[in-house]
């Protein structure tokens, strides 16, 4: 396992988006990171306390009914979604991309992810420039208020 200290960063919202669009089979997950996670390698539903089979992640495979619309987009969507996951669990809780299999779907119908490999933390500054381009969609899209304004150090 790649510890946490040789993991690359992921620096920008093109870098990221330039990895999501090269291969199939990456999530992001909102978490302490892989030394924390890997060692037990299963998520625990917070209402239930029941151990899950594997670990709560979004997937970042672009959807076919996406068509043509910015890949930036999608990805910046992926990641606005939790984003708020620090300022409501723990603020040291890190975006981090893996690639793994699905084993089976959460309580929240998200991907419970097992032999994961960790691949590189994503920045605070990749967080701001997605809440930047959520933001911008305003007017063109509903609503995704989170109660909260998501970007680092907000």
């Amino acid at each position: 396992m790649r510890t946490t200290a040789d993991l690359p960063f992921v620096t920008s919202l093109d870098a990221l988006t330039r990895l999501v669009t090269s291969r199939c089979g990456l999530y992001v997950r909102w978490s302490l990171g892989p030394e924390h996670d890997l060692p037990r390698a299963s998520s625990k539903d917070e209402l239930t306390g029941l151990r899950l089979p594997g670990l709560s992640a979004s997937s970042l495979d672009i959807e076919d009914w996406w068509g043509e619309r910015p890949a930036h987009i999608w990805v910046a969507r992926r990641l606005y979604d939790y984003c708020h996951l620090p300022h409501v669990k723990d603020a040291r809780t890190r975006p981090w991309v893996l690639r793994g299999c699905e084993a089976a779907r959460g309580p929240d119908n998200e991907p419970l992810v097992r032999d994961v490999e960790p691949m590189g933390w994503i920045t605070d500054s990749v967080i701001t420039q997605a809440c930047g381009i959520i933001i911008e969609q305003s007017g063109h899209w509903g609503t995704l208020d989170r109660g909260l304004d998501p970007r680092p150090g907000s």
